[in-house]
This record gives C-alpha cells, sequence and structure tokens, in this order.
C-alpha cells in the first residue's frame, strides 16, 4: 500500500450521496415478556391518539423494520436509536424524501406505565431517516425501557441500563464482548444466546458489516439487496448492507436487551485500510470519498452520539465510558489515524521498520488522550477496547506477527503499557477482536526479552467471520507453540462474556459448535479468572 505522511492535517472529504457513487430476574422476565408485547400499542392517551395495529418486530414493511437500539451509557444517560424503513433495500429505505416526526419515550418498567422521559426527534433523508436521541436525567445503574412512534406505527419496546453515579462503588458490571459478524460466512445464533444473557453492555469491536460481494448460496432463501453482488463502494452499497444484517433477529433482539458501544475496523470501510490509505492501489482522493460514504453509514446504522458523527473523513470516534470506581474502559479507533503498515501487510519478524518509534497506531493526540486518561483515572479495572490484538501472537521459529495489528506498531505498544505501568494503573485489560480466534495472553512491552507482565489481553472470535471453526486448528497450534505467553486459545465462533467484580475478573468464552446451520446454540468453552492487583491468572477449561 502506497504511504501518507505522518501527522498530516485531515482534509474533510464529503460523500456524495448520489447512488451512481455507489443478568437480573427481571432482565430475564423482559426476555421472555418482551417477544410477547413486542409491537403494541402505547397505553392509551401517553402519546395521543387512537393506539394503531400491533406491528413485528422483524421480518416486517412496518417503518420499525430494522428494529431498536440504545448505546454509549452514561450515569444519567443514553443513546436511544433507530431508523425508518419501510423497504430497506429501496432507495432511501423507501421513506421518501421528506424529514418524518418520531415521539420517543423511556420508562423504568417493562409495561411502559411510569414514563420518566419522552419527547420527539426528526428523522431525515439526509441520514437515511435514522434516529439518535441523547436522553439525560436519568437514574443511575438503573434498567430503563423505550420505545418510538412514528406514522402510526409502534417500534419494539427495549431495554437499556445506566452506569453507576461517578462516586458509587458498585460490586458488579456485566460485558459482552462482539467482533467480526460477516452475514454471508453463518447465523447470528451468539447474538441469541447474548440476548439471553442480557450483559450491562455489549462492546462491538468492528466489523460489524463486511464490505465484500455476498455470495449467492449464503444464508440459502434470504432476502437481500441487488447491490450484495458487488463491494459496497458508494453510500447507498453501505446503507444497504447496513439494512441486511439488522434485519437479522437475533442481532436486533440482542440489541433490544443491552446497550452497546460500538467502534469500526476495517471491513466497515475497506479491508486494512489504513487512515488515508486503502488496501489496494485506489486513488487517493478516490479512497477519501468511499470512506466518507462507509463512516457517514456506520455513524446512520449506530447508537452512538452525534459527537461522533463524522464530517466526511474527519471522525472522532475515541470515547471513554466508566462505571463507578470498578471500571472505565478506553474506546480506542486503531483505524483513522495509524500510519501505513509496513512489510507489505504480511506476516512477518519484527524489524527495524516495527519498532521505528516515528510510526503509531493510535494517533499523537488518542495517545495523549488515553494516558491522561489512565492517569486520572479511580478504577480499580483500566479497559482498553479495541480492535486488533496488543500481544504479539507469533508463529514459527522465525516468530511471524501481524502488522496490522500492535505487534507492527511496536513503539506504540511500548508507549501505552509502559505508560500505564509509570501512571501506577491497578489493573489493565485488554479487549480485542479482529483475530477470528479466542484468545488470553500476557501483555508486555516487548516479547524476545523477559519483560514484566503489565496486563492481560481477551481478544473474543467471531460472531461468524470464517464460517464453522474447530476447537484447535492450525494457526491455534502453530500460536501456541511460538508465543509461551499464550494462556488460551480456541479457533471456533462465538463471544466473549465477562463478569467484573471488585477482587476479580471472570472472562467467560462462549462458542458455537456450528454457525452454517440456521438453529444452533452456545457453551462455556473456558473461563478465566484474573484477580485483582497482578495475581496469577488461571484458566479453567471445559472439554472440547
Amino acid at each position: 500500500m502506497p504511504g501518507t505522511p505522518a501527522g498530516t492535517p485531515p482534509a474533510i472529504v464529503h460523500c456524495d450521496p448520489d447512488p451512481t457513487l455507489r443478568a437480573s430476574t427481571s432482565r430475564r422476565r423482559f426476555l421472555s415478556w418482551a417477544g410477547l408485547v413486542t409491537g403494541l400499542a402505547f397505553t392509551p392517551g401517553l402519546l395521543g391518539g387512537a393506539p394503531p395495529a400491533a406491528t413485528s418486530p422483524a421480518n416486517s414493511a412496518g417503518v420499525f423494520s430494522l428494529g431498536v437500539a440504545s448505546g454509549d451509557p452514561l450515569p444519567d444517560g443514553v443513546v436511544l436509536w433507530t431508523r425508518l424503513a419501510r423497504n430497506p433495500f429501496a432507495p432511501g429505505g423507501g421513506m421518501g424524501s421528506r424529514p418524518v416526526r418520531v415521539e420517543w419515550e423511556i420508562a423504568t418498567d417493562e409495561s411502559m406505565t411510569r414514563v420518566v422521559r419522552r419527547g420527539t426527534a426528526h428523522a431525515t433523508p439526509e441520514w437515511a431517516h435514522s434516529v439518535h436521541v441523547d436522553v439525560r436525567g436519568l437514574a443511575p445503574a438503573a434498567d430503563h425501557f423505550y420505545r418510538f412512534r412514528a406514522l402510526g406505527e409502534i417500534s419494539p419496546i427495549g431495554r437499556t441500563r445506566t452506569a453507576p453515579a461517578p462516586n458509587a462503588r458498585p460490586g458488579a458490571l456485566s460485558i459482552a464482548v462482539a467482533s467480526c459478524q460477516n452475514w454471508a460466512d453463518g447465523y447470528y445464533h451468539a447474538f441469541g444466546d447474548m440476548a439471553a444473557h442480557a450483559p450491562d453492555l455489549v462492546l462491538h469491536l468492528g466489523d460489524y458489516i463486511y464490505e465484500k460481494p455476498i455470495p449467492l448460496d449464503a444464508r440459502r432463501g434470504a432476502i437481500r439487496p441487488a447491490s450484495a453482488t458487488h463491494e459496497a463502494v458508494g453510500l447507498d452499497d453501505y446503507r444497504e448492507r447496513y439494512a441486511l444484517y439488522k434485519s437479522d433477529p437475533d442481532l436486533q433482539q440482542a440489541h433490544a436487551m443491552s446497550p452497546f458501544s460500538i467502534s469500526f475496523d476495517d471491513h466497515e470501510i475497506d479491508n486494512n485500510w489504513a487512515a488515508k490509505v486503502p488496501e489496494d492501489e485506489t486513488p487517493l482522493s478516490r479512497f477519501a470519498v468511499r470512506r466518507a460514504c462507509a463512516l457517514r453509514a456506520w455513524w446512520e446504522n449506530t447508537p452512538v452520539r452525534i459527537t461522533a458523527r463524522p464530517d466526511g473523513t474527519v471522525i472522532r470516534a475515541h470515547r471513554r465510558l466508566a462505571f463507578g470506581d470498578l471500571a472505565e474502559i478506553n474506546l480506542l479507533d486503531t483505524r483513522s489515524h495509524r500510519d501505513d503498515q509496513v512489510n507489505g501487510d504480511n506476516d512477518s519478524p519484527q524489524n527495524a521498520r516495527t519498532a521505528d518509534p516515528s510510526r503509531t497506531i493510535l494517533g499523537a493526540a488518542q495517545e495523549r488522550w488515553l494516558l491522561d486518561g489512565l492517569a486520572s483515572s479511580r478504577a480499580r479495572w483500566d479497559v482498553l477496547a479495541q480492535q486488533v490484538p496488543m500481544a504479539d501472537l507469533a508463529r514459527g521459529r522465525s516468530r511471524a506477527v501481524s502488522m496490522d495489528g500492535w505487534s507492527g506498531y511496536e513503539s506504540s505498544r511500548r508507549r501505552v503499557l509502559d505508560g500505564a505501568a509509570h501512571r501506577r494503573v491497578r489493573n489493565l485489560v485488554s479487549l480485542a477482536g479482529d483475530i477470528h480466534r479466542s484468545v488470553v495472553a500476557d501483555l508486555r512491552t516487548d516479547y524476545a526479552d523477559d519483560s514484566p507482565t503489565r496486563g492481560v489481553e481477551l481478544a473474543t472470535t467471531s460472531i461468524t467471520s470464517g464460517g464453522d471453526g474447530e476447537d484447535s486448528d492450525d494457526g491455534d497450534r502453530e500460536l501456541k507453540a511460538a508465543s509461551p505467553h499464550v494462556r488460551f486459545g480456541n479457533s471456533q465462533r462465538g463471544y466473549l462474556l465477562n463478569r467484573v467484580y471488585r477482587d476479580r475478573w471472570e472472562a467467560e468464552f462462549r462458542v458455537a459448535p456450528s454457525v452454517r446451520s440456521p438453529r444452533g446454540s452456545l457453551r462455556r468453552r473456558a473461563t478465566v479468572t484474573i484477580p485483582d492487583a497482578a495475581g496469577e491468572v488461571d484458566v479453567g477449561q471445559s472439554a472440547p
């Protein structure tokens, strides 16, 4: 890939929209109850007028066919999301060219009788008739329930949860971690399982969609947009790809059960892109337009605040979520500000190019933001939630590592890990995705010597990407042979379910025997316990 000057100020390139560019009892109760009441009318009189007829949350031709979601919880607020689409695969989602008035309300009970906030928003064609409501004034550490009304129709009811108050001392927090959900590679059994656990937060670390063409034999019988036969490059392409993914009922159920905090990786735009640089020889000017279109579609389809809305190619996607004094999560952006990958972006041994101190994976501003946040954190657990692994995951006698992860940016890794140690971070946990396998590894500044362990990395496998895996494939065996700092590995599909306590962090790797069949289930493959204050990590494994 061609290089790009480090530190060059970003140019604002706008996307031309022309289509030619182309775990509690109450939560479990709500899960079963929601299946009965989803789509029922608001309590008469709440929003005025007679209640409309019921609609189905999934596979519906109604305006809420893409479901509802919430995200980025604060102690007093959360983002509520929906996107109106009568026909998700038609131009403009079949919604026409006029803004639509959308009413919303949020309550403290699942029957929606104790409404605490309500209001109106306008879904405009400019932003694909998406709605992002930043609700404030809510009680901390509490379940809330929400729904929308537009054009005489009622949305499914969603559940969300606010974060604890800043001075709170919570005893527990549940966090699910997801990554890499290629629609063409299988079914989303992991999201159905995730919805049943109803975690306090879901971290989605990227590859929410894939830009590549979708084979005709994928998910036989499923309706798909005409654009699915070619790679997504224009705004309508990306919008239709999100509509395809978000039409999945298991994904809709997971969004309706828990707030998500969502980042993007490469496939939301282009495989292994790096800041201004595409994977291939596409002219940089053309790639800038493509990136602007893809980022625009990402924002339209995710429950994030307006502060993360892109201005062309300029976006601030990194952000911080605090959960009392128990955990502080730094959601990083390892794509938008990185230097181009070296060594041809091929797995290779580390060398002078990977060690170059001028290269960065975060960019100078984000790196300062991260280190300043670690310095001021009062949390027992400081979390790096990021798209790509931080640990060296080496294979072979030559210790070949990926140039796309932190292994290709050794000085960046050293600055962050040493910086965390100098700032006396008590417990550092990295949550990562991208690699389509589950891995537990030590975090070190250097893996060629006896550098001290600075933390623990928990890498989640893919939801579906890669198709059916196996308990241990050749890559897993090579990884364990060349990387003694790896504590656990598995090559099946699934997700990571974390339960965070004051004295320990428990990570449960949940995997699916198969994602090829429309019917499936998950099981616990391993539980990793990280004790407070750098105790010995324990890995408890179930039978393969």
